[in-house]
């Protein structure tokens, strides 16, 4: 059975190389662009500045075929199976980033602090909901 998933967006990123991105996202990660395909224009139209958002991603670079890292690449931690850590080196590799939309300009939301590499595939995004005492 498959499950096609095909990209929405990508990132539009200063970050350029995968050792140039910080390892999460409020390690220092720069601001970015997200920039969606207008068929999925409709999809944009509720949302708006000062909005926490969950992004979802494409780790296209990830090597889909590893199942055991040390944690943050240190050698002196033991291994560990790649579930129990946030490694983009996964069968499924999906990034999830929350983000802070700082801007919507049409097709392109202005984000902050976002660790993906530019060119990163765009699968999804999500509110960030509140406490259900709040909604």
């Amino acid at each position: 059975m498959t499950y096609p998933i095909w990209p929405i967006g990508r990132v539009e990123s200063p970050l350029v190389e995968l050792s140039d991105a910080p390892r999460q996202g409020d390690e220092g990660a720069p601001d970015a662009v997200l920039v969606f395909e207008p068929t999925v224009a409709a999809g944009l139209r509720d949302l708006r500045p000062g909005m926490d958002v969950l992004l979802l991603t494409w780790l296209d670079r990830a090597d889909r075929a590893v199942l055991v890292v040390h944690p943050r690449g240190d050698t002196s931690r033991p291994e560990t199976g790649v579930f129990a850590t946030r490694s983009s080196d996964r069968p499924n590799p999906i990034g999830l980033h929350r983000l802070t939309i700082r801007t919507v300009d049409g097709l392109r939301l202005h984000v902050s602090g976002l660790e993906a590499v530019d060119g990163t595939p765009i699968v999804d995004l999500k509110p960030v909901l509140s406490p259900v005492a709040d909604r």
